[in-house]
C-alpha cells in the first residue's frame, strides 16, 4: 500500500530560500514526474523554475528564459530532459496535444499556471503553491509525491 500523500509548509524567507527549496525538489525529481507552480504574479514561479533547472542541470550561470511566448522550453539534465511550461497563454487543454504533452510527460515536466491543465492536470504531481508575504519573503505550500514528500519538510 502506498503512503498517503501530506502537505508541507515552507517559509522563505528570500530568494536563496526558494532557489534552496526548487534544489532540493531538483533532486527528488525523475522521469514522469510533473512539478506543478501555481500562485499569483509576482510570487516566484519562475524563479522556482530557474532555480530548480540550475540544480538539475549543475549549472548555475544557466540561461532560463521565460517560456510564456514559446509556452515550453526543454532541458537536458542529469536526470533527463524537463519540460518547462508556462501555460499562461494557453488558450486551453486542447493546445497542449500541439506541444507534445502525452509524449513529455515520459521526462519531468514543470508547469507555470497549472489551473490551465484542465483534465490533463496528472493526479501523481507534486504541487508547489507559492503565497506573497512581505518584501522577498514567499510561503510554499508542497502536496503530493506521496513517500518523497517528507523529504521537503
Amino acid at each position: 500500500m502506498s503512503e498517503p500523500s501530506a502537505t508541507v509548509l515552507r517559509e522563505l524567507p528570500d530568494l536563496d530560500a526558494t532557489a534552496a527549496l526548487a534544489a532540493a525538489v531538483a533532486a527528488l525529481a525523475r522521469p514522469g514526474d510533473a512539478i506543478l507552480l501555481d500562485g499569483p504574479f509576482g510570487a516566484g514561479k519562475t524563479a522556482f523554475a530557474r532555480a530548480f533547472l540550475r540544480a538539475a542541470t549543475g549549472d548555475a550561470a544557466l540561461d532560463v528564459p521565460s517560456p510564456s511566448f514559446t509556452l515550453v522550453q526543454t532541458y537536458e539534465t542529469r536526470q533527463g530532459r524537463v519540460h518547462h511550461f508556462d501555460l499562461w497563454r494557453l488558450d486551453g487543454p486542447a493546445a497542449l496535444t500541439e506541444l507534445g504533452w502525452d509524449e513529455m510527460r515520459d521526462d519531468i515536466v514543470l508547469v507555470e499556471w497549472p489551473q490551465r491543465l484542465g483534465a490533463l492536470r496528472p493526479a501523481d504531481a507534486l504541487g508547489v503553491d507559492l503565497a506573497l508575504l512581505a518584501g522577498e519573503a514567499r510561503r510554499a505550500t508542497l502536496s503530493g509525491w506521496a513517500g518523497r514528500i517528507g523529504a521537503l519538510a
